[in-house]
């Protein structure tokens, strides 16, 4: 599902020439005045990244997030002055003294690419490989929304077909997501993802034979991705004809996704520092820059030095991109016209409304039962998916474990793929084990907008996702993480599956919020409260966490306070609380049946549930004065993990019953039992926690 090429023939004056190589004088001049940097990438890559903000990409500098625009990743987020500089040729908004200002406080210009922070910049860049990922998540979401929209309209003729376009390098190929990324694309067929590698044999420890003999390309092939070698031109430079016309046969291959290796010099054409590793990531020096700009035809003596001429002839993009986006304007009306029902679900999705009376689809769950929370969430997404069409997702590959089967009729897969269920446009997302990819790929997912993305698989593999998550974190990005097995819990698959340290550990990502919800229909308000989070400010809110049970919890009246994240689940009798018990998860329980135990004895016990830390940290003072009293200084807190996060919360009189240690393979119930998770642990922290606080 690719937009057809629109031009076969490349115009390339004197005038194109000498605004590539102003790039290459830019990048050199930005890092030599800040002292720090990466230039070599970006006076390689010149020509490539010109090409395509001058001659190929659908964009409007003007209106950088115009819905019908093409996407472009930089993966090699180091060489972020590849991608500044275009921004302001093109006329993004950045100016001369952005470039100026490179990797100095405040600018608009950071050391590495900034969603949110630089107009024109599709995604934070900086970890390698993580670009690559994202970049396979907005060719999924183009094509799912595709899906939502447009589904019966011919290939190219759709005014939601665009691609996707990212720059990637050696670095990025070599860390491994990109390898479980890649290989996702391939299976897809994602025919609207055109990948240009960076092939400059050049890493920070010098020439990649140092780490690397594989077959890039053959790789690529065997991931089935559609693969073209680009040849350099005789002095070494980038051929800007030849890649443009690979270009245009990659948008020609709708079946496959498209990778151009591009073989480069780096720090071309400096004489003395191309080809070396000290031009990856450090100034090339006076001197260098000097005898540089003088092959290039500069004067040496000049900085940042950008002819009329060439300015003139670049912010011409934004004529081309207005025309570009009238035209565009023109077949959305007339998709407005013949689809008038969806256009009405295209308006509220893009203001990040949720249908009306979603919320009576939720379901309810009988009090006293035992449920896993992980079942209630799977109930929660099968009752959403009919109502919510733009919420979609999946697993990597523990769907059955996670519950993440949002439809088991329809699997987001190429139509060709053997499947019945097999739909290109379909509703269940199949990952594979492949958890760093699907994270970042999520990301990818909610940057491009118009749909809502969740993923699951075990709490304790979060590790193998931390990277894309902390990104998650950094971007704002409303994307939900469904973790389940969330604790020793699991049982006998013993201490490499079993999450210790992993809620503290991701409670301490700033922006990300950890959901661990008591019971069936915590997680009822848990969902809801995370859709409604993202319907405030859609694709500016935050990235959630559900970490969910595999074994069955009571379920309890359902409170609505659960939303705020922490909340009286059972006040005390008998007058006001003399301990406060602090559970979350699967551990709520204990502190409940504590209560029942202390109350016996005469003890007024309040249990609070607080299934949310960051939840809330964002009540008012009174709120949480409310829930936890300062006058009340004996506290016990309860959950399977290291206690980290619960010191500042049962201050110095305080108990907490935690794990500080790894589990162990046996039965879940066993294993509370041994490490001390019982209601008579809890009621005893208690009376040590009264005792401490009278004295």
């Amino acid at each position: 599902m690719s937009t057809k090429p629109t031009t076969t023939d490349l115009e390339w004056t004197e005038l194109d020439q000498r605004a590539v190589d102003t790039a290459r004088v830019l990048a050199m001049d930005s890092v030599q005045k800040v002292g720090n940097g990466h230039p070599g990438t970006a006076m390689s890559l010149a020509p490539a990244a010109y090409t395509l903000f001058q001659k190929v990409m659908r964009h409007d500098p003007a209106d950088a997030d115009w819905t019908g625009r093409d996407r472009f990743v930089l993966s090699a987020g180091h060489s972020s002055l590849t991608l500044y500089i275009q921004l302001y040729l093109a006329g993004f908004g950045l100016e001369l003294d952005d470039l100026k200002a490179f990797r100095t406080w405040g600018s608009k210009t950071p050391g590495h690419p900034e969603y949110g922070h630089t107009v024109g910049v599709e995604t934070t860049t900086g970890p390698l490989g993580q670009g690559v990922a994202n970049a396979v998540g907005m060719a999924m979401a183009t094509r799912y929304e595709r899906g939502l929209f447009d589904p019966e309209a011919a290939d190219g003729s759709s005014p939601f077909d665009h691609y996707i376009y990212a720059i990637a390098g050696d670095g990025c190929l070599q860390e491994g997501i990109s390898a479980e990324a890649s290989s996702l694309a391939g299976h897809q067929k994602l025919g609207n993802l055109i990948l240009l590698w960076d092939d400059n044999h050049i890493s920070i420890e010098g020439d990649t034979e140092t780490a690397v003999s594989e077959d890039t390309i053959k790789r690529y092939e065997s991931y089935g991705w559609h693969v073209q070698r680009v040849a350099p031109k005789p002095d070494g430079d980038l051929d800007p004809e030849a890649l443009f016309n690979a270009i245009q046969a990659a948008k020609a291959v709708t079946d496959k996704p498209s990778f151009i290796a591009m073989r480069s010099i780096i720090a071309w054409p400096a004489p003395n520092a191309q080809n070396t590793e000290a031009a990856h990531g450090s100034a090339l020096g006076d001197e260098e820059v000097a005898a540089t700009k003088r092959v290039l035809g500069f004067d040496p003596e000049q900085t940042f030095e950008v002819s009329d001429e060439v300015i003139a002839h670049t912010r011409k993009a934004l004529d081309r991109g207005r025309e570009a986006k009238a035209e565009w304007e023109k077949g959305f009306a007339a998709w407005r016209t013949a689809n008038s029902e969806r256009a009405a679900e295209f308006d509220r999705i893009s203001a990040g409304e949720l249908p009306a009376g979603w919320e009576e689809k939720l379901p309810a769950f009988e009090t006293g039962k035992g449920v896993a929370t992980r079942a209630a969430s799977g109930k929660v997404l099968q009752a959403l998916g009919a109502v919510i069409p733009e919420l979609w997702g999946g697993s990597a590959d523990l769907a059955g474990s996670n519950n993440t089967t949002i439809d088991k009729t329809s699997s987001f897969l190429p139509a060709d793929n053997p499947l019945p269920e097999a739909d290109p446009y379909g509703r269940t997302i199949h990952y594979g084990i492949r958890e760093h990819s699907m994270a970042a790929e999520m990301n990818g997912i909610a940057l491009h907008g118009g749909t809502r993305i969740y993923g699951g698989t075990f709490l304790v593999f979060s590790d193998y996702m931390r990277n894309a998550v902390r990104l998650s974190a950094l971007m704002h990005l409303p994307v939900t993480y469904v973790w389940t097995h969330d604790s020793i819990g699991l049982g006998e698959d013993g201490p490499t599956h079993q999450p210790v340290e992993h809620l503290a550990s991701l409670r301490a990502i700033p922006g990300l919020n950890v959901v661990r919800p008591a019971d069936a229909n915590e997680t009822v308000v848990a969902w809801r409260e995370i859709l409604k989070r993202y319907t405030k400010e859609f694709g500016k809110g935050a990235p959630h966490g559900l970490a969910l049970t595999r074994q069955g919890v009571p379920t309890y009246e359902r409170n609505e306070d659960a939303a705020k994240g922490g909340y009286v689940l059972f006040e005390a009798d008998g007058g006001k609380p003399e301990v406060v018990l602090i559970g979350t998860g699967s551990e709520v329980q204990l502190a409940v049946e504590a209560r029942e135990q202390l109350q016996a004895a005469g003890v007024p016990t309040r249990v609070v549930s607080m299934p949310s830390v960051e939840w809330f940290d964002e009540q008012d003072q009174g709120y949480r004065d409310s829930v936890l009293p300062p006058s009340v200084k004996a506290r016990v807190a309860v959950e399977a993990g290291i206690g980290l996060t619960w010191h500042r919360f049962v201050g110095d009189a305080g108990r907490i019953v935690s794990l500080e240690h790894f589990g162990a393979s046996a039965d879940g119930k066993v294993l509370f039992r041994e490490f001390g998770f019982t209601a008579d642990a809890v009621a005893a922290a208690a009376r040590e926690s009264i005792d401490a606080a009278q004295r």
